[in-house]
């Protein structure tokens, strides 16, 4: 049983990182290094000549290739551990009655997805370089409160029988909104707006993805006789 939980966890974050660092790299990364020149000064938004305009095109990624490979492998150990949760789950909702598949693991996936990624950027989302946020303590305060209790919500819903366990599970996905992730006094980014949504968006549009096969692969594993 333990090795096929260790088995299945890391087949399932290699290929999770593995596609999350292509992704990355094809839409991402270059946003990334643009972001960079602005946090720096190699490039003006709103320049003092009175400009509107700003310099446009993404750096080449292949500058600093070192950087890639410590990327794609922080991804292997990031994605390593998450699979290892949802194997988790997997095994914990097997001995409920639950089969695991595939399918079925894709869509604990893109829980996860949401969990982790989607609802905390309700509040806070993906900051690019040269953008500002507010106190990093008190973010990472609401972060984990909201990933809490998005996973309890979702797991209520999935799981809890009667009208009292999905009343609270709809509670536990509202609250940390309710509460109010924090936010900024005043504006004083020096990346430009446009970027920093398109840099955002397509964060979370890799996360979808990388997750939706992390699950999938997870399952497709999982479901395998030992």
């Amino acid at each position: 049983m333990l090795r096929h939980l260790l088995t299945s966890a890391l087949i399932a974050g290699l290929a999770a990182g593995l596609l999350a660092t292509v992704l990355q790299l094809a839409f991402v990364v270059p946003l990334i290094l643009e972001g960079e020149l602005y946090e720096t000064g190699a490039r003006l938004h709103f320049s003092a000549t009175g400009s509107p305009q700003s310099p446009v095109g993404h750096p080449s990624i292949w500058v600093e290739p070192a950087r890639h490979i410590g990327t794609f492998a922080m991804n292997l150990v990031t994605w390593s551990g998450f699979a290892f949760i949802l194997i988790a789950g997997f095994a914990m909702a097997e001995r409920a009655g639950s089969r695991i598949d595939t399918k079925t693991g894709a869509i604990w996936g893109l829980c996860g997805f949401i969990a982790i990624q989607l609802a905390p950027a309700a509040g806070l989302p993906p900051e690019l370089p040269g953008s500002v946020g507010a106190d990093l303590a008190t973010r990472q305060l609401w972060w984990m409160g909201t990933v809490a209790a998005t996973m309890g919500g979702l797991g209520l819903f999935a799981f809890g029988r009667g009208a009292v366990a999905y009343g609270v599970a709809a509670l536990l996905l509202i609250l940390p909104h309710a509460i109010g992730a924090p936010e900024l006094d005043t504006y004083y980014g020096v990346a430009p707006a446009e970027l920093s949504a398109h840099y955002a968006a397509r964060a979370l549009a890799v996360g979808a993805a990388s997750w939706a096969i992390l699950g999938a692969v997870a399952g497709a594993v999982w479901s395998r006789p030992a």
